[in-house]
């Protein structure tokens, strides 16, 4: 057996990932955990187009089921970032962002709690299967590489913890000027 790899998000095993791919199609898989981390049920969707942002941080499966990439959050605002000629608003360049790593993935592995499974709108944390012949075959954390890359920021609980401490890391490779953090503006607040 392959031993999993631990990213943000927990242990998952790539081999299982990549192997849910399907020729002609992009694959969406949900498994919904137990507060043990048991699997408890397990949904699959695949669409011949891809799946689509309808926001930063929200991924339409389909009519009825969005996957909302939990404790995440884009800057208010505009946003300018010379080194990657980028002029425009906060959301703008998140979901520029999103819709490049959906478009590439061949499979989205996403993971909620079981209190998810019948919401229209669910709280997950996903990772893609990216794969190119010859030069890509990667299984990455989404919200990972969308912090790392300045698109989107932690977003803090009431009392001001992150909801999402397991991702600080990459925020702090952000905050070295990549995206939003290009701006002095979103930098220094």
């Amino acid at each position: 057996m392959l031993a999993g790899q631990t990213w943000a998000g927990g242990t998952i095993d790539s081999a299982y990932v990549k192997s849910l791919a399907a020729p002609g199609n992009t694959v969406a898989v949900v498994e919904y955990y137990d507060p043990a981390g048991k699997v408890l049920d397990r949904k699959g969707f695949a669409s011949p187009v891809g799946f689509r942002a309808v926001s930063p941080v929200d991924i339409e499966i389909n009519p009825k089921i969005s996957l909302h990439l939990f404790g995440l959050e884009t800057c208010n605002g505009e946003m300018v970032n010379r080194k990657e000629g980028f002029a425009g608003t906060c959301a703008d360049f998140a979901r520029q962002q999103i819709e490049i790593m959906l478009k590439g993935a061949k499979v989205l592995f996403c993971r909620a709690f079981l209190t998810e499974r019948e919401a229209p709108r669910q709280d997950v944390t996903c990772f893609g299967y990216y794969f190119y012949p010859g030069s890509l075959d990667t299984v990455d954390n989404l919200e990972e590489q969308l912090v790392s890359l300045g698109a989107l920021r932690l977003a803090k609980n009431p009392d001001g913890t992150l909801m999402r401490p397991d991702l600080a890391e990459a925020e702090k490779i952000g905050r070295r000027g990549f995206g939003m953090w290009g701006d002095p503006r979103v930098r220094d607040k």
